[in-house]
């Protein structure tokens, strides 16, 4: 039996019994008439089950959804899983892994928009809410500078290091000078924790008031370092080191 193509592209599949292809045709019929009518009734393995249906013809990915979540632990940390991790998982192929990797992205752009659209300080939770999205389950520790202007909009969001925050991968020098390039006003400092512990390290703490202090004759305030793990976000500025 032959698949047929999907906007994707198709991981290569094993020719399945027909009517086991009916079977499987009507259940996607019956899943996707949930998730127009009702898709937050969806279940998380669910969602991802038909996800993997556009790209995987004709077979049942129900239990390749089920092994992706039990995996990772759950639908963030696969939706945002490196692809070389995706593959280990039987079932799941290139297509499959575009599947996610374009529903991930989506969904980043989508609470980003939510954060951008006012000032940031008076728009806190939205700014949470897309900084958990894009980091919360990132397997690598990425320092992210958010650059805002005089109306505390922001106007640039980059990643200046991945990897172990501390002196030697972050240059304060090097996060002031792109401030002043830029002309930002303000910065708030961003990095995850892989561990998915938001506490600060010594290294966070020394690294944040280095940049405050660098940053200070040159009239540009850093109003928060915010460390993202997976099991919350902690503030500096609320501990008291800013």
């Amino acid at each position: 039996m032959t698949a047929a193509p999907s906007l994707f592209g198709s991981d290569p599949v094993v020719d399945e019994p027909d009517q086991r292809a009916i079977d499987a045709k009507g259940h996607r019929e019956r899943l996707r008439t949930r998730l127009l009518e009702d898709a937050e009734g969806l279940l998380d393995y669910e969602l991802v089950e038909y996800l993997l249906t556009l790209t995987i013809p004709r077979i049942d990915t129900k239990p390749i959804a089920k092994a992706l979540l039990r995996e990772f632990g759950g639908i963030g940390a696969a939706l945002s899983a490196d692809p070389a991790e995706l593959r280990r998982v039987k079932g799941v192929g290139d297509s499959g892994i575009a599947a996610l990797k374009i529903a991930h992205a989506a969904a980043i752009r989508l609470v980003r928009s939510a954060a951008v659209e006012q000032p940031v300080l008076s728009n806190w939770q939205a700014l949470a809410d897309y900084l958990h999205a894009d980091m919360a389950h990132d397997a690598v520790e990425r320092f992210r500078v958010l650059h805002l202007n005089t109306r505390n909009m922001l106007v640039r969001d980059e990643v200046m290091s991945r990897g172990t925050i501390d002196e030697a991968a972050v240059h304060v020098r090097e996060v002031i000078k792109r401030a002043l390039d830029i002309g930002s006003a303000a910065l708030i400092l961003v990095h995850n924790h892989p561990s998915g512990d938001p506490s600060p390290s010594q290294a966070d703490i020394r690294i944040t008031r280095a940049i405050v202090e660098a940053g200070k004759p040159l009239n540009i305030q850093v109003h928060d370092h915010i460390i993202v793990g997976r099991n919350g976000q902690t503030s500096l500025r609320s501990k008291g080191v800013i």
